[in-house]
């Protein structure tokens, strides 16, 4: 099944609109930024957040500038975030691409992911809904904070199902949260059905984040970036985390001893993740990502049966079932 394609068809006029604004967004006479910015461009992913903002809209109204807009703001928010998180964690492959910073400098990132996050707060001023403004600010709170907090756990002392659950909400979940909330807003959504939807989001991004994890334990897929990169990055998710918690004393300490070591060679990566398979770590993770499917999925219950809602649910099931 072509999930991508499902979701956008109640919504193709939406995104046709929505995918054109979002390349005049960018637009600048800087020679440099323009450069970067059609890079971005070119390399944008699926654009499944702006989806849920216009199908969250749809679904309690109609789709309107506030909605189009507002939907702009959350990308431009997310692909600054991703420019800046490319640095952060010196990352130098995005979807099988370089990322900006490699193809230019750090600096050059820093910057653009600058210049794009400023662009995100007039798009949501454009709004003219100091709710979504209101949102979206916080949402930007909470992604900064998420690093942080990931930054601030990143030693196995610090290592529970509970920190990384924390981590995760602000750094993804909220973000598919705001979508459905800002979809919502835009078309003054009742307070009851906007909960539910923002709840839809929040389970939705967890479960997306939760298959992120679990790609960086396979390497025969083709994901869009390379695997084993938490681990070398010193990052302990919630297939290690399972998998510490659950082995004998011996497995254990050895994987504690190679992770301390830090010198994460293909062998030993390889090597941890191979005890994280054997000890139930995948398996555990993947039970964990259907069980936010499905809480995601339960939250549509209460709305009435049509394209859009069946365009939401493929949402859950892609994000779990997904290959990159």
């Amino acid at each position: 099944m072509n999930y991508i394609d499902n979701i956008r068809k109640p919504i193709q006029a939406e995104m046709q609109l929505f995918g054109k604004t979002f390349a005049e967004s960018l637009s600048t006479d800087n020679e440099l930024l323009l450069n970067v910015n059609e890079f971005v461009l070119q390399k944008s992913g699926k654009q499944l957040r702006p989806m849920i903002v216009l199908l969250s809209a749809k679904l309690c109204g109609t789709v309107n500038k506030a909605t189009i807009n507002g939907a702009i703001s959350l990308e431009l928010l997310h692909t600054a975030s991703l420019i800046h998180d490319d640095v952060v964690d010196y990352t130098l492959e995005r979807r099988g691409n370089p990322s900006v910073n490699d193809k230019w400098t750090n600096k050059i990132a820093v910057l653009s992911g600058d210049y794009i996050f400023s662009k995100s707060l007039i798009w949501g001023i454009y709004t003219k809904s100091l709710e979504i403004m209101t949102s979206i600010a916080v949402l930007g709170e909470e992604l900064a904070d998420g690093e942080l907090l990931q930054i601030s756990n990143n030693t196995l002392s610090k290592t529970s199902e509970e920190n990384y659950y924390s981590i995760i909400r602000k750094k993804t979940a909220l973000l598919f949260a705001t979508c459905a909330e800002v979809g919502c807003l835009s078309v003054n959504t009742d307070e009851s059905s906007l909960n539910h939807l923002r709840n839809f989001g929040e389970y939705l991004g967890i479960c997306f984040q939760i298959k992120d994890d679990i790609f960086d334990y396979y390497e025969d897929i083709q994901i869009g970036k390379p695997t084993g990169n938490d681990i070398r990055d010193g990052k302990v998710t919630l297939p290690l985390i399972y998998a510490l918690q659950h082995s004998e004393e011996s497995t254990r300490n050895k994987i504690v001893s190679l992770i301390e070591n830090k010198d994460y060679t293909s062998e030993i990566v390889q090597t941890i993740t191979r005890l994280t398979h054997e000890n139930g770590g995948v398996v555990y993770a993947e039970e964990q990502m259907d069980k936010y499917k499905n809480k995601a999925i339960e939250e549509l219950n209460g709305f009435v049966d049509s394209d859009v809602k069946k365009a939401l649910i493929l949402c859950a099931e892609f994000a779990a079932s997904r290959k990159n």
